[in-house]
């Protein structure tokens, strides 16, 4: 049977072409013996095609991908050929909870595909990878950055999948990171059993960000126009560069940190990042760039420790100058541009006397 025709009915509810239905999918039950249920909002063309899921809050504290899959289903997408699965939360315990964790402390995102008879979190992992992914034929999952991080909007995915990289080629993120993902990862195991998939990372948590949130549902768009699914012209970055190598510089003093960077922003080898300071703001380290490379990712919490993490830095590819991408970003009028002000205005950042730029 083709995965389109699985959709006809959820449980005892028919779905016929044509038709939108509001449904649930018990995962667990709680303390109370009643059920966990993840709500999922199916919408089905009249035409047979993809069927393609979307889905957010994995973990539980990350809900910048909530705040996009519901602007995606009151958008009412005109879906005219397959079949789109939009879940707002699918770790509900976290959630509920406000964690990134289940009630047992374990990462959901490390326990797929899952088992019947194993832990909570693999018993649901089992449940969300038998009725969700294997009813797939491509997903789409949003994340964001742990607690104290920020992360630019950027794709990730196992590129040597040509399925994976047509979707993240198409999703249009400025920066596309490769690798296949840890072991366990609910797109790594989804893309093991043929449900090619793709994640963005965008924000922090706890969180509703307009620009991330713009950036992922531009991105589900582009990649549902990719699949032919809707109709219309996809938006594109002013660029596109794929990340294989990332470093977390970390801070090699205690103190308080001094930013010298945004998230997103184009940097230089040998450009300062930020400089560790006494609470009396005297000098005592500055951090400086290894490679010419994007910002992904860096951290809220200015007060840090010797080796905690100051900022996930991803390495340009060889023959790609940091000068020429800045010159290709509409800085004024485009989304990314916006991006980089919106995360930036989270932390007190100053340049350093001698600019890196030229």
């Amino acid at each position: 049977m083709a995965k389109w025709q699985t959709l006809d009915q959820w449980n005892d509810q028919p779905i016929e072409p044509g038709q939108s239905a509001d449904v649930h999918l018990a995962v667990s039950e709680g303390y109370s013996g009643m059920d966990v249920k993840i709500p999922i909002h199916i919408r089905r063309a009249n035409e047979p095609g993809p069927v393609v899921f979307v889905s957010a809050a994995l973990h539980g504290d990350e809900i910048n991908g909530t705040g996009a899959v519901r602007h995606l289903i009151q958008d009412e997408l005109q879906v005219v050929r397959g079949t789109l699965l939009m879940i707002p939360v699918l770790n509900m315990p976290g959630f509920d909870r406000h964690s990134r964790y289940l009630p047992d402390r374990r990462d959901l995102n490390r326990s797929f595909p899952g088992s019947a008879s194993g832990s909570l979190a693999s018993r649901m992992a089992r449940r969300i990878f038998d009725e969700i992914v294997q009813r797939c034929d491509y997903g789409i999952d949003l994340h964001t950055a742990a607690v104290r991080r920020t992360n630019y909007p950027n794709v990730r995915g196992n590129l040597k999948n040509p399925a994976v990289r047509r979707l993240a080629e198409a999703f249009g993120c400025e920066i596309i990171l490769d690798g296949i993902g840890p072991k366990g990862a609910f797109r790594r195991e989804a893309c093991s059993a043929n449900c090619p998939t793709i994640i963005m990372e965008g924000g922090e948590v706890w969180k509703v960000e307009p620009g991330i949130v713009a950036s992922a549902v531009r991105g589900v768009t582009n990649t549902l126009l990719e699949l032919d699914m809707l109709e219309g012209t996809p938006q594109s970055p002013d660029y596109q560069v794929v990340v294989r190598t990332t470093s977390w510089i970390r801070a090699e003093k205690g103190g308080f940190l001094q930013f010298h960077i945004q998230p997103g922003e184009i940097i230089e080898k040998g450009q300062p990042l930020a400089t560790n300071t006494t609470l009396l703001g005297r000098e005592r380290h500055t951090l400086i760039a290894p490679f010419h490379g994007v910002v992904i990712g860096m951290t809220t919490l200015p007060a840090v420790s010797p080796g905690e993490p100051v900022c996930n830095i991803g390495k340009l590819p060889r023959g790609v100058q940091p000068v020429e991408l800045r010159r290709l970003r509409r800085q004024e009028n485009g989304l990314e541009g916006r991006v980089v002000e919106e995360l930036s205005s989270n932390l007190l950042v100053v340049k350093p006397a001698v600019a890196a730029d030229k």
